[in-house]
């Protein structure tokens, strides 16, 4: 069974995705979503196969959500949308396909079709992944997991980053957050208005510096206005100091 997960704000529109799905002999529904958060929450929950995404959702938008997945995990995509705009930006993501408002029964079973040759060959949504992060916009919010469950969070709140192998553990003034991703993957989505790498480790919220004090060969304390202490490394000092102004 092609295991499948439904997101759209508008009620009608969700439920009539619902029924064409349920309809077809090998597929069945594991979770419906009315907004961008519950949709990702239902994807790292249920991991389906592939997921219907409206562009256009409340807390985080289709394009929002694809960004914000776990590569290897991810489900094929299909984007759904009443604009043609961004039916073309779903193409670029390399999506499988998208449905255009209002569609019939005969495209849904065009995109079935699709979904169905892409699941043969093994296919997941990766491609679609990559390409939303390199291609959206800076986020100014992260999605990360709390628990069991996925929360947002503000990125204005994030102070510093650190990499773990394949993970970055996101520290903010309250709590740390572990996130499968690479260090580099994440300050290319959060942008580099706000982030500044200082080690090849470690990327810090320019905002939280307080100030710095010289050590040996070119490196740095940095102190962090929690009183954190990080190490600068002499490889990242010039693009910090440009970022500083100094």
């Amino acid at each position: 069974m092609i295991r499948t997960v439904i997101a759209d704000d508008e009620a009608p529109a969700r439920e009539k995705l619902e029924r064409w799905v349920a309809d077809q002999p090998d597929m069945t529904v594991v979770g419906s979503a009315q907004d961008g958060l519950s949709a990702a929450r239902y994807i790292e929950q249920y991991r389906p196969d592939v997921a219907f995404l409206d562009v256009q959702m409340p807390t985080l938008t289709g394009l929002q959500v694809a960004a914000q997945l776990e590569p290897s995990l991810a489900p094929l995509i299909v984007f759904v949308t009443a604009f043609d705009e961004h039916a073309v930006k779903a193409f670029d993501l390399n999506a499988v396909d998208y449905l255009l408002k209002p569609y019939d029964l005969d495209r849904f079973a065009r995109t079935v079709q699709r979904v169905r040759e892409r699941q043969h060959a093994h296919e997941s949504g990766a491609t679609a992944v990559a390409m939303g992060r390199a291609r959206a916009p800076a986020c100014e919010r992260l999605l990360v997991p709390d628990r069991e469950r996925l929360q947002l969070i503000d990125v204005a709140c994030i102070e510093w980053l650190e990499a773990d192998d394949n993970y970055v553990h996101v520290h903010t003034s309250s709590r740390s957050y572990l996130l499968r991703r690479t260090l580099q993957d994440l300050l290319s989505q959060l942008g580099n208005e706000r982030f500044v790498r200082i080690h090849k480790s470690t990327a810090v919220n320019i905002g939280c510096i307080g100030s710095l004090a010289p050590l040996f060969k070119g490196d740095y304390e940095l102190h962090l206005h929690n009183g954190r202490i990080l190490r600068l490394s002499r490889r990242y000092r010039e693009a910090l100091f440009a970022r500083m102004g100094q």
